[in-house]
């Protein structure tokens, strides 16, 4: 998800998008990504800086009840995969209430957490730089996407995840040595 801050009370979701992955691969073909329309009246502001999403390509988006929506659709049976998972599990959660009134749980892995783990393990603890999206990919030498864009993180994401896993496989580590969180 993009968002236009970090509080899900006070910020909103802008684009969303999902790649799923199936064992060892990514399934392009069932990809999915949405541009968000925006509360009438209400400006991304500054946040277009980061997420190069005007007001209007957000008022020529799609609701966001049919973009949660459909994120669920994709989900159901799955894991939510992400990179730093508290920012979609909070506002994931507050659209479930919103549109909803409800919240919805889900198994959730944080590839953050896993690459945090692994860099302590190895006895390198990590500065809050280290394990954004980019510089734990750089680690994994996959290419560089532009940031900050649902798609390009959701498919960046994925392949970090699955390079996780080779590296996993390789110490004997395994995703039930982590805690798991859901919403």
């Amino acid at each position: 998800m993009e968002t236009t801050g970090l509080r899900p009370a006070r910020h909103s979701i802008v684009s969303i998008a999902w790649v799923p992955v199936n064992g060892r691969s990514i399934d392009l073909s069932r990809a999915g990504y949405h541009v968000v329309s925006g509360t009438p009246g209400v400006s991304v502001g500054s946040s277009a800086i980061i997420h190069q999403l005007t007001d209007e390509d957000l008022a020529a988006g799609i609701p966001e009840s049919e973009a949660i929506e459909q994120l669920l659709h994709a989900l159901r049976g799955r894991v939510l995969l992400a990179h730093f998972a508290p920012v979609e599990e909070g506002f994931l959660r507050a659209a479930c209430r919103r549109h909803y009134r409800q919240t919805v749980r889900l198994p959730i892995v944080d590839t953050f957490v896993l690459e945090r783990r692994h860099m302590e393990r190895m006895g390198t603890y990590p500065r809050g730089e280290d394990l954004r999206l980019p510089r734990a990919r750089e680690r994994y030498s996959l290419p560089r996407y532009p940031g900050h864009h649902a798609l390009h993180d959701a498919l960046g994401c994925a392949e970090l995840y699955l390079a996780q896993t080779v590296r996993r496989a390789a110490t004997g580590e395994t995703l039930g040595d982590l805690p798991h969180s859901g919403t």
